[in-house]
């Protein structure tokens, strides 16, 4: 997994929820908090959606992005986005090519099966596209606030 001080990887492409290409070159020169998730409409990862949803103005007052990313099909992020109205975009990366740059596509373990998976995971990227601040294996109960918090400063 990447981690502070690296360069975010900006060229891997992905789509966003429209289907049109989306990449972190889109954001140069702006700070983004891009999250990883493993699946649209699911308990934690609705938590963790709500929260940053519920931050959402504060951050875009301090000229934050958010981004959330996941391996779900552009018209699951749609249904999942208007269900919960989320105002920030949603990066479909089935292939998970953003996931491997990232290093949060690792094998994981649930009830003593093993399987390749998305570790749910944040990212602050600063305007020159340097990792400022990681959160690894996010639990999504007030992570918005947790997120925010670490942004004072730097925005």
């Amino acid at each position: 997994m990447l981690k502070e001080g690296d360069k975010a990887p900006r060229g891997v492409k992905v789509e966003d929820a429209d289907g049109n290409a989306a990449s972190l070159k889109d954001y140069a020169g702006k700070i983004v908090v891009l999250y990883f998730y493993p699946k649209d409409d699911t308990p934690g990862c609705t938590i963790e959606a709500r929260q940053f949803q519920d931050y959402s103005a504060r951050f875009k007052k301090i000229g934050v992005t958010v981004i959330g990313v996941s391996k779900d099909s552009g018209t699951s992020h749609q249904k999942f986005a208007k269900k919960y109205d989320l105002s920030f975009p949603l990066w479909s990366d089935p292939e998970h090519a953003l996931m491997d740059a990232f290093g949060v596509w690792q094998l994981k373990k649930m009830m003593g099966r093993e399987y390749m998976g998305t570790v749910r995971a944040t990212f602050i990227i600063d305007g020159e596209g340097v990792i400022v601040k990681t959160f690894p294996n996010v639990t999504p109960k007030e992570h918005g606030a947790e997120v925010y918090a670490a942004l004072q400063g730097m925005a």
